[in-house]
């Protein structure tokens, strides 16, 4: 079963409370999270034993404030650095109990076909909240494009930019329009979830993107501390940590999502 929520409706979602039995019920984003969990739904849970609930949320806030009010029982939208950061807000106490998929983020332009032919004081833009921006940040420091300080433990900003040798000038703007941006800039650094839904591909039409190895962010399945003991929420990271998950995200996304198991 599918229902939705936007960033301001809570009643839309199914009690819970992680007893065991009855219906897992997962909040998740539309893309791709939804989907691949429908996917879990209808060919792998009856086998298992398992019954999901998914519940849509079109923001990043209200998965994680159903699922400390007992609306949810699990969700599966947030990577770590993300949670540490709700947590730390917000008084959570979660559990990650599995990561499942990495949505990598890409480095697009309409203008260059490589990240050699960047031109000196060249726009680019990258997301302006704190964690994608910093994961921008990285990529185009992975890129020799330029090099950041140390921040420790704090993301860091284009405050943090040592060196910018070809004096790149940085567009902070909110991650769902980037897509939409991508013409008015030199390069955009496109968060994987918008560039599926702009129909880019990290693997086809970045300049650059993100690596999976050794990658922090991978989408979690998260869960209230001591439920991940619940035998639903075991069950559940198990398939989504299948053969069978991994091979329905190679083929549906084609790059754009990778399988944790990659």
């Amino acid at each position: 079963m599918l229902s939705a929520c936007g960033a301001d409706a809570d009643d839309g979602t199914t009690a819970a409370g992680g007893t065991g039995t009855g219906p897992l019920t997962v909040g998740v984003s539309p893309v791709p999270h939804a989907e691949i969990l429908q996917f879990v739904d209808q060919e792998l849970a009856a086998e298992a034993g398992i019954d999901l609930e998914l519940v849509e949320f079109t923001d990043y806030v209200q998965p994680n404030v159903a699922l400390a009010d007992g609306s949810l029982d699990a969700n599966y939208f947030q990577h770590e650095p993300y949670l540490a950061e709700q947590e730390a807000a917000a008084g959570y106490d979660f559990e990650a109990v599995t990561p499942v998929h990495l949505e990598p983020l890409g480095l697009y332009s309409e203008t260059v076909g490589s990240v050699e032919e960047i031109a000196d004081g060249a726009q680019v833009a990258i997301p302006n909240d704190p964690t994608n921006g910093a994961r921008a940040l990285q990529l185009l420091a992975d890129q020799g494009l330029i090099t950041l300080a140390d921040t420790g433990e704090t993301s860091a900003t284009v405050l943090d930019v040592e060196e910018n040798a070809r004096d790149l000038e940085f567009v902070e703007i909110e991650a769902a329009q980037l897509p939409r941006s991508l013409s008015d800039v030199d390069a955009a650094v496109i968060n994987g979830n918008y560039a599926i839904e702009a129909d880019l591909s990290p693997a086809e039409d970045a300049i650059a993107a993100e690596s999976p190895e050794g990658n922090p962010y991978a989408n979690l399945l998260v869960v209230r501390a001591g439920d991940e003991t619940d035998p639903r929420v075991a069950t559940l990271a198990e398939l989504l940590a299948s053969e069978e998950v991994a091979q329905f995200i190679e083929e549906t996304y084609s790059g754009t999502v990778i399988s944790a198991r990659s």
